[in-house]
């Protein structure tokens, strides 16, 4: 679909220069942070928001907020993305500049994963003491049986397993269940508990929530639960999760709504602090899945933190 010529002036204005091209190509490979982008592009902080701030008002990239960071994403449709996507695909990834870039990102996203490694390390013994600090998970698992459904499911998948709570809730009530976790200090904890509930229709992994290996529409209900506020690209987590679903199966996905608890990020590696229903059911949407209603349950001690509950049907 062609767009008008003013249209494609702003948009070639905006992306013609070489620092915001660099910047594009970046995003197209996920959502990053203001500073990760000026450590990446070896530039100050206040020169890569002066070209964030240009590609945000010619409709080409987003701006979100989350606490005290700022987070930069591709468009995520219309003509805008259209004419990016033309635009990124002319450009030779093999680009010296490009390719360093690409370099230095690969080079971000393995610091990150080894600070969640090693935090995870540390705490995976007292891992269901960690998460159940802010909000009653005996009220959590209610909400959440309640939007599975009574089953019986032919197969479970529970991406980020965990210590295997969500396995040993819900694998009774399927046929065959397969958890997948990048720790395999928490795949251990999960097969020991996996294996004193008595669950034997249960498969543990050693996986990635980005690339999970299986096949498209191979499971009833998929879990993504406490996930996604870890993730380098919680969008691309949701379509591949959303990808596992079967017809007429479902998705789940339970994370925090939009809070302010700087400290979680510090001391317990969030890399986002919630996510807004809009934003979830955005995602959802766009990987073919019906959302349907919203369940939400305010924390009762103060701490600020409301646990969303978000459940998704595939038509």
């Amino acid at each position: 679909m062609a767009i008008p010529a003013d249209q494609a002036i702003e948009i070639l204005r905006a992306a013609g220069e070489p620092s915001r091209l660099r910047i594009l190509a970046l995003l197209a490979k996920g959502e990053l942070a203001v500073m990760e982008l000026s450590h990446i592009l070896d530039q100050s902080q206040p020169r890569v928001s002066r070209h964030l701030k240009l590609l945000t008002e010619a409709g080409l990239i987003e701006r979100f907020p989350d606490g005290a960071w700022v987070f930069y994403r591709l468009t995520g449709a219309g003509d805008a993305r259209r004419a990016l996507d033309g635009l990124l695909a002319l450009v030779d990834p093999d680009d010296s500049l490009l390719a360093r870039d690409s370099d230095r990102l690969l080079g971000v996203q393995a610091g990150r994963s080894a600070e969640a490694n090693a935090y995870f390390s540390r705490n995976a013994a007292r891992w269901d003491e960690i998460r159940s600090l802010y909000v009653s998970e005996k009220a959590v698992e209610t909400e959440i049986k309640a939007a599975a459904g009574k089953g019986p499911f032919h197969r479970l998948i529970d991406l980020g397993s965990g210590s295997g709570r969500m396995l040993t809730l819900l694998a009774p009530l399927a046929e065959s269940a397969i958890g997948l976790d990048l720790s395999q200090q928490m795949l251990n904890i999960a097969r020991v508990q996996v294996a004193e509930s008595g669950l034997d229709n249960v498969e543990l992994r050693h996986g990635d929530i980005f690339d999970t290996r299986l096949p498209a529409g191979c499971a009833d209900l998929v879990v993504v639960h406490q996930v996604l506020h870890y993730l380098s690209d919680p969008a691309a987590a949701v379509a591949e999760a959303a990808r596992l679903v079967a017809p007429g199966g479902r998705l789940l996905i339970v994370d925090f709504a939009p809070h302010r608890l700087e400290f979680l990020r510090e001391q317990h590696q969030h890399r986002r602090l919630g996510f807004s229903d809009e934003e979830m059911r955005r995602w959802l949407t766009h990987a073919g899945l019906e959302p349907a209603p919203l369940r939400a349950l305010p924390s009762s001690n103060g701490e600020g933190l409301t646990v969303h509950v978000w459940a998704a049907l595939r038509p």
